[in-house]
């Protein structure tokens, strides 16, 4: 009785702290006529929060309605649908509680996951499961790009959880809920919070988010010990090649289905996340060492990634 007490403990707690930073997301559309609804989480004292695309894309006006039951207009700052991640600009009186956004990357599957938001518009909502999976893709709304590095959940999802956050035991967000296989039970998903802070950061920086290309479909794996020991690597988790697009910047870097990436310039590769990251507007045109593993062969090499105009493809 001790533990479930203090299980119910942990997670009232966690949804007291984090409840002030969820936002009720209304969204306006002219063209399409009604009004749709989502979920959003502030995440900076600046009253940024994030939300899906999905949820504002093509509103004619956006309002949210915050913990405290006030409603405010919403700025869209920037929307990205190859990720369905939209930042919003709701001013600084919605920063005071913002959330505290993770590190996705240490997941495993098994920890637990803690669901807010506003399913079928009963706002302030909680949910309460597992991580259950890792490395999941999802199709984006960008035709032939798709998300990858998805938290899968059986933490409850319904429409109008969208863009909400996925917490773990900490209270820290480790994703954005996105989407649920209609007609499934427990088969839930995020975008990762490695993810999430990315398109936060550039959309800020630059208004939208410039990514390079390199041409690979890929997957999270996790090294055996015996190759961790033989290339003297900490990180188990690296990216394994499932695919390679013919004139790509990688098949010209000579890189092969069943490669394993390691490493990508200065940065170590244990995540999809981790290589979005490194593929940011200054990659574009720049020439980088990639590290990679070709059976038991540790091999480098050079390559040079282009700019994806219109997110043609993954």
């Amino acid at each position: 009785m001790g533990t479930l007490h203090s299980l119910s403990d942990e997670v009232a707690s966690i949804a007291e702290r984090v409840g002030p930073s969820l936002i009720h997301v209304r969204a306006l559309r002219s063209v399409r006529g009604g009004l749709s609804q989502g979920s959003g989480v502030v995440v900076d004292p600046q009253g940024h929060a994030l939300t899906n695309s999905h949820v504002v894309s093509g509103a004619s006006g956006l309002e949210v309605e915050l913990s405290d039951g006030s409603t405010h207009l919403a700025d869209l700052v920037g929307d990205d649908p190859a990720s369905d991640l939209a930042l919003l600009a709701l001013g600084p009186q919605a920063g005071a509680h913002a959330a505290e956004l993770g590190d996705s990357n240490g997941l495993r599957v098994g920890d637990v996951a803690i669901a807010l938001g506003s399913p079928l518009g009963l706002a302030r909502t909680v949910t309460f499961g597992i991580v259950s999976a890792l490395g999941r893709t999802l199709a984006s709304q960008v035709p032939g790009r798709r998300i990858e590095g998805v938290i899968q959940t059986d933490a409850p999802l319904n429409p109008g959880n969208s863009g909400g956050p996925l917490c773990d035991a900490r209270g820290t967000v480790i994703g954005i809920n996105t989407a649920v296989v209609a007609g499934a039970q427990g088969l839930c998903f995020a975008v990762p919070s490695n993810t999430a802070g990315y398109v936060k950061n550039e959309i800020l920086a630059h208004g939208r988010v410039r990514r390079a290309w390199l041409g690979l479909g890929l997957e999270e794996v996790l090294l055996s010990q015996a190759a961790l020991e033989r290339i003297g690597r900490d990180e188990k988790r690296a990216l394994a090649v499932r695919s390679v697009e013919a004139g790509s910047p990688a098949a010209r870097a000579g890189l092969r289905a069943r490669d394993v990436l390691l490493e990508l310039g200065p940065r170590a590769l244990a995540s999809v996340s981790d290589l979005q990251r490194a593929l940011g507007a200054e990659a574009i045109g720049a020439k980088l060492r990639v590290v990679f593993l070709r059976g038991t062969e540790r091999i480098e090499a050079a390559l040079q990634p282009v700019e994806v105009a219109r997110e043609p493809r993954a």
